[in-house]
């Protein structure tokens, strides 16, 4: 079943708001501004109402609706036809077909004037049900049009949906947060396989529900992570930031968080800390424990830290190449122009290395972290080295080059039919280790095209693999030459 494949967008669609849009809807005018007298007599702080309802068979009088930027506008109808149970009143939602002149989705938000007190409530409820099957991509609340902070969302995402009405629980992660809150319910919508449908939303409350249990908040899919190289200066999201409840169908149900809602903690400060928005920050050598709590409960996942410190750089560039640039094909080195490479860094399935840029003195390096293996990819205009005789690398790495550890270069050709696969492509690997490869200072690599036995042809080549068993890789000087 095809869905807004692109959640990102979405996001990005709807911060392009339309603020002040709202709607007289069939005759139904939810511009009506709450009246409400407070008492402030005797410095006592303001109190707000504690309505529960959004929508039952029509809006509560202090809501407003904003269309989101480059929506449909007109998406959202009260629809008098269709109703959850013995009602003929819902909510109605026509998402519009790809590429509709009147928008690309539909989105909007439901905006309390003054705010709710909703602090006696552990759960959001609507009832819905659509034209066909479909995935709704977002649902939920908290979105009160503050593009800086939105502290108190929480969304439902990818909502499978059908033809029958279904009744859908969305957890209030920590009520006594929510003593004024403006965003009571919002939704993002596209088209299924580039085609519009409609879908109902109806009987939309906050509920205190007594069937709710297991309530938790989860960071990093609730995963167990160890970073063992980190080093100062790294920045790392301890994101996804979930809320995990089971429902009273028995099943366990996650909805996406604000981080606001938690409370994050490193175990020795000093090495790493972490602000309030899950980001943590590498400050010096030694190892941490990342946690969170929400409602004083620890989360599901935490982030086991080890950093290095200070990064081993090369203290000094790598030798300056000195052959005729007429003998070169040049891939990366400033002593020659280099041939265009789609990109240094595929990030293949299962890869986990990470590449920078940097400079040592003046000399543009490639830096990998985390290498186990990267792909690099000339695939837009393959290397003709037919008449090349060698091919040269220089490496550094402050890691420990004892054997067994190496690293491997594997060069691939995509045949005459200039094509991934077809039959006709040649690759071989090489593998460097002791002594040639050492810690700490810049290796020179230079291996005659005639030790690559298994690539047979080199008329296309397309690829290169760097791979091995040291994590940290300084490249320089990446070439062909005869």
């Amino acid at each position: 079943m095809a869905y807004y494949e692109n959640i990102k967008e979405i996001n990005m669609k709807k911060n392009q708001l339309l603020k002040n849009v709202l709607f007289n809807i069939f005759g139904l005018l939810i511009l009506t501004t709450f009246g409400c007298k407070r008492d402030v007599g005797g410095l006592q702080s303001p109190t707000f109402p504690t309505t529960a309802e959004v929508f039952i068979d029509g809006f509560t009088g202090d809501l407003s609706y904003a269309a989101y930027g480059t929506s449909d506008v007109r998406a959202f109808q009260v629809d008098n036809q269709v109703g959850y149970g013995n009602t003929t009143i819902s909510m109605r939602y026509d998402v519009p077909d790809a590429n509709s002149p009147n928008g690309s989705y539909a989105g909007g938000t439901y905006l309390s004037e003054i705010g709710r007190d909703l602090r006696g409530y552990n759960a959001l409820t609507f009832y819905i049900k659509a034209s066909q099957a479909a995935t709704i991509a977002e649902v939920g609340f908290g979105d009160d049009l503050d593009l800086g902070t939105k502290q108190h969302q929480v969304a439902l995402k990818n909502l499978q949906v059908n033809s029958s009405w279904k009744k859908v629980i969305i957890p209030l992660p920590d009520p006594s947060k929510l003593s004024r809150e403006k965003g009571l319910f919002y939704y993002a919508a596209a088209p299924e396989n580039g085609r519009g449908y409609s879908f109902w939303i109806d009987e939309v409350k906050f509920e205190k529900l007594t069937d709710l249990s297991g309530l938790t908040g989860v960071i990093l899919n609730g995963d167990n992570r160890t970073i063992s190289n980190a080093e100062n200066g790294d920045k790392i999201s301890l994101s996804p930031f979930e809320v995990s409840v089971n429902l009273p169908t028995g099943v366990n149900q996650r909805a996406s968080i604000s981080p606001y809602y938690l409370t994050f903690s490193s175990s020795v400060p000093s090495v790493a800390t972490v602000n309030e928005l899950g980001i943590v920050s590498v400050l010096s050598a030694g190892t941490t424990v990342i946690t969170a709590t929400m409602n004083g409960n620890i989360t599901l996942g935490k982030l086991n830290l080890t950093s290095i410190g200070l990064a081993g750089f090369p203290p000094t560039p790598a030798p300056t190449p000195t052959r005729n640039a007429a003998n070169v094909i040049s891939m990366y080195s400033n002593a020659y122009t280099n041939v265009a490479i789609d990109t240094w860094n595929t990030r293949w399935l299962f890869s986990t290395a990470e590449e920078s840029f940097v400079k040592i003195n003046t000399d543009d390096v490639i830096r990998y972290k985390t290498l186990n293996f990267v792909g690099i990819e000339f695939t837009s205009n393959t290397i003709n080295a037919s008449t090349m005789t060698n091919f040269h690398l220089n490496i550094w790495t402050p890691d420990n080059t004892t054997l067994p550890n190496n690293f491997k270069i594997k060069l691939i050709d995509f045949g005459a039919n200039n094509t991934f696969g077809g039959g006709d492509d040649k690759e071989h690997e090489i593998t460097i280790t002791r002594p040639t490869l050492v810690s700490n200072n810049w290796v020179t690599i230079d291996v005659p095209l005639s030790s690559f036995t298994g690539l047979t042809t080199r008329s296309n080549l397309a690829q290169m693999v760097f791979s091995g068993t040291i994590p940290n890789v300084f490249v320089d000087n990446v070439y062909f030459y005869k």
